[in-house]
């Protein structure tokens, strides 16, 4: 879309109120007008499934190399959080509100381990299977062997991030031997470079937003013929390792004897940078619980890109930018001004609504998360309590919502150094003081 095209179109009447309410940098929620209606999708729950199967496949590869996982699994706790839900509501309730703890992911403590660590994954199992004569029914232990390993070194795996997808593939690209570079945008915080250089990963700094950044970062992965590119704007099989937390949710919900149905939904509620990970975690979610799962999506006041895409249908054709939007956020992994190309269109049906954040408010949440339930996580990994609060004090969703089982996700903070966490609490005591 050309620049008057887009103009012509951000001027239009439907556009102008929901614009000039995300230029005002106050908080909102956007109910999505399109939610439930019938649209086909890319994806189905076959498509959830080979990447569930792929993931057991790779467990006795990943037991052995990583010592945090459970028995080769990557996956996060279901942590009930009663003490939290009373500080917030400071009311009674039906409900129940959990903490999912991607903070505990192995390996790369985020919501973008599943992700990242499935597209690498899956990437060098082609590979093997093309070139070393490696089948599905082998043994994947194979995959630690200097055979392999030497193999893999021909090849550079590239990724554009704020931080914390460039850990998850980073690491899980230097493990298996590939050469690993990553591209990131001047929002990334200091402790994640250096524990990629760490790892070592090649870490390319740009004096730029994100969107320039993974432009930059694509064109240089396309002149390399050995390069593979993880794109986080279009990558399905990103997607489809996101969506495992679907079934993985399921089974825990189940072990903790949860039941969802039309009487008792669940709702989930996501923080959205890109837009990716949220969505493949919903798409996920969808194929399990059916119409009985409300997805939410929380974005920083200071770069709403998601929202922003959907509520014009413009998705990736349109950034923060384009309307003046400042894209200032203390939220690092949030701080994405153009959404993903798969985001908003497989979303168009699947998305109940994006609630929009301010910076102060979520460092106010990690502070009470920390004071009530001693736990300790990423700020942008508390904006999920602002979506909770939209839900619990909408009329709309009232009666739904109190027998409801709500869960808040977290999307990263175990592997954030204990100085740092330091400094953000200190922060959050200085705001509420």
């Amino acid at each position: 879309m050309t620049k008057s095209s887009l103009a012509d179109f951000v001027n239009t009447i439907e556009n102008q109120a929901i614009i000039k309410q995300l230029q005002s940098y106050n908080e909102l929620f956007w109910q999505n007008p399109d939610y439930g209606k019938p649209y086909k999708l890319s994806f189905d729950y076959c498509d959830v499934q080979a990447a569930v199967n792929r993931f057991k496949r790779f467990a006795p590869y990943l037991a052995n190399v990583f010592k945090d996982t459970d028995n080769g699994i990557i996956e996060s706790p279901l942590t009930p959080i009663p003490k939290m839900q009373n500080a917030l509501l400071n009311k009674t309730t039906n409900s129940q509100l959990f903490l999912k703890e991607d903070n505990k992911m192995p390996i790369s403590g985020s919501v973008k381990s599943r992700g990242g660590i499935y597209e690498v994954l899956k990437f060098a199992e082609q590979l093997a299977i093309e070139h070393l004569d490696f089948n599905r029914t082998a043994d994947y232990l194979a995959f630690n062997s200097p055979k392999f390993k030497k193999f893999f070194s021909q090849y550079t795996i590239e990724v554009a991030s704020t931080g914390n997808l460039g850990l998850s593939v980073g690491l899980m690209a230097s493990t298996l031997g590939f050469k690993a570079i990553i591209h990131m945008s001047q929002d990334a915080v200091k402790w994640k470079v250096e524990k990629l250089r760490a790892n070592g990963a090649e870490v390319i700094i740009y004096n730029d937003n994100f969107s320039n950044a993974i432009t930059a970062a694509r064109h240089s992965s396309m002149h390399n013929p050995f390069s593979y590119f993880v794109d986080d704007e279009a990558s399905a099989d990103l997607f489809l390792g996101y969506s495992v937390a679907g079934p993985r949710l399921l089974a825990q919900l189940k072990e903790q004897n949860i039941t969802i149905d039309s009487q008792h939904p669940l709702f989930v509620y996501l923080p959205a940078g890109v837009g990716g990970s949220p969505a493949g975690i919903a798409f996920g979610l969808k194929t399990c619980f059916g119409e009985h799962v409300y997805p939410v999506f929380v974005e920083p006041t200071h770069i709403p890109s998601v929202l922003l895409g959907m509520a014009t249908k413009l998705n990736h054709d349109i950034s923060v930018y384009d309307i003046g939007i400042d894209g200032k956020t203390r939220a690092d992994g949030l701080a994405v001004g153009r959404p993903s190309v798969i985001a908003g269109n497989i979303m168009r049906d699947l998305l109940s609504g994006i609630a929009t954040y301010d910076d102060d408010n979520m460092f106010k949440f990690l502070k009470l998360l920390k004071d009530t339930e001693n736990i300790a996580i990423e700020p942008s990994s508390t904006f999920g309590f602002k979506g909770y609060l939209n839900i619990m004090n909408n009329p709309e969703f009232t009666l739904l919502a109190q027998n409801a089982t709500h869960v808040v996700w977290s999307t990263g903070g175990a592997m954030v150094p204990l100085a740092e966490q330091d400094n953000y609490y200190k922060y959050s005591s200085q705001i509420t003081a």
